[in-house]
């Protein structure tokens, strides 16, 4: 777990971190393991009360041990990552948003949805090619995976496009829950380019909230765009808890 690194005279409070840390990924202090307490850990490592407290914040922020009200400080379960495969297109019959965004087609993913019409930001009308202030369609998703939160997404689709079409509500209509390639493709737009953008930040808190996180750990972003006849037809923020999942690219050559 993680990268060893170690320049020049590091604080005490990093050495004692470090030495947790090791016990913990070791196995010396598995999961649901009380941490020593604070007077423990000054005792143990020969520091103050202010170094104990500054070397179990880290591992609080490095997301290690969690807090227990009235109870103390416990190692936490490290979840096991699972992959978010980005393959391309694939036209299957269950196409759904989950599908799209789902690695593992054992899992069976069920999602919530909420759309409205608002007022195109700075970013969305950027990547969709409009203008500040046009109208957009948007649709925010939690998607659970054997039910348990897995990701949020919130996508923006350009009303300019989809409006008074059979297609403008992603999650009602006779495409209802279908993906965005079939549902352009039945307003005749071909589907025929996707970018996609992965970034990481600090989770939000609603964020952490919903997907049962911590707030303020790390989410992955995945900033995908489908795009026809070079025309942005729909944009998309995927969102998941960097801890527990991974992006893999599997892409073909040419």
């Amino acid at each position: 777990m993680g990268v060893d690194v170690a320049f020049g005279d590091q604080p005490a409070y990093l050495r004692v971190a470090g030495d947790l840390r090791q016990k913990i990924v070791a196995g010396e202090l598995p999961p649901h393991t009380r941490l020593p307490s604070q007077a423990r850990i000054r005792e143990q490592y020969g520091v103050s009360d202010t170094v104990a407290l500054e070397a179990r914040k880290v591992l609080m922020a490095e997301g290690l041990v969690e807090g227990r009200s009235g109870s103390g400080t416990y190692v936490r379960e490290q979840p096991v990552p699972r992959a978010l495969v980005r393959t391309g297109y694939r036209s299957v019959g269950d196409s759904t948003p989950f599908r799209q965004e789902q690695a593992d087609d054992r899992v069976k993913g069920t999602w919530e949805s909420r759309s409205e019409q608002v007022a195109a930001g700075a970013d969305v009308a950027r990547r969709l090619r409009i203008a500040v202030g046009d109208r957009v369609m948007r649709t925010g998703y939690l998607f659970r995976a054997a039910g348990e939160p897995a990701m949020l997404s919130t996508s923006w689709e350009p009303l300019a496009v989809t409006g008074r079409t059979p297609v403008m509500l992603p999650e009602e209509g006779p495409l209802a829950g279908k993906g965005v390639v079939e549902r352009m493709a039945a307003i005749d737009l071909i589907v025929d380019n996707v970018t996609e953008e992965v970034s990481a930040r600090p989770g939000l808190a609603e964020e952490a909230l919903a997907l049962g996180g911590v707030p303020g750990h790390c989410v992955l972003v995945v900033s995908r765009t489908y795009l026809a006849g070079g025309c942005p037809v729909e944009t998309a923020d995927i969102v998941m808890l960097a801890e527990r999942h991974r992006v893999a690219y599997h892409l073909p050559v040419k």
